[in-house]
């Protein structure tokens, strides 16, 4: 077996704790599972990572960084809302559905919830929906002075727990009923 440094060994380790994570759950996940599967040992795990949460965490943003949704700009903040939802469906859905079913005892254990998770995963960047708002912004679509953070979060909020009370993708019914039946009406004023 190649002797793996650095990113490469990195990037394994962290692949073998999604693995773990998503195969075993977080009450069975272990360090020394981690370290099997990824075929080193404990001591390697523990340089990068001291403690069980904080490598679930790193697997978790590696995990999330692999599964980057376009932003497509499609001309109108309603194409872009739709066209981004379909695009998470398609990419995001097992992490999001695996966040809440798979870490239930992890919350508990490092006194945190998703949304904590979810700004750690982020990690300071800006958000798909600031982003999308920015543009309709920029087209004169939304009037910024109106924007609080919880309406910047809305769409994907109510998209997020469509798809955490289903534990399926989000159905393109309840995809357009989000948009035009509640979001855009309160973002642009306008009811359609």
């Amino acid at each position: 077996m190649q002797r793996r440094r650095g990113a490469a060994l990195e990037t394994a380790l962290l692949e073998a704790a999604w693995a773990e994570l998503t195969d075993r759950g977080y009450a069975n996940f272990t360090l020394e599972s981690v370290a099997q599967r990824a075929g080193t040992s404990t001591p390697v795990i523990y340089r990068r990572w001291t403690t069980k949460a904080q490598l679930i965490q790193a697997a978790i943003a590696h995990a999330s960084a692999g599964r980057v949704v376009e932003i497509r700009d499609t001309g109108s903040l309603r194409g872009d809302l739709i066209a981004l939802m379909r695009a998470a469906n398609e990419t995001r859905m097992d992490l999001l559905a695996g966040a809440v079913v798979l870490l239930g005892t992890y919350f508990e254990d490092t006194g945190t919830n998703l949304e904590t998770l979810r700004a750690q995963v982020l990690d300071g960047r800006r958000s798909a929906a600031e982003v999308i708002l920015q543009r309709a912004i920029d087209r004169g679509e939304v009037d910024a002075t109106v924007l609080t953070p919880r309406l910047v979060s809305l769409p994907f909020d109510l998209f997020r727990h469509e798809l955490l009370m289903t534990l399926r993708p989000v159905s393109e019914e309840a995809i357009v009923q989000i948009v035009d039946d509640i979001v855009l009406p309160l973002l642009t004023g306008h009811v359609r």
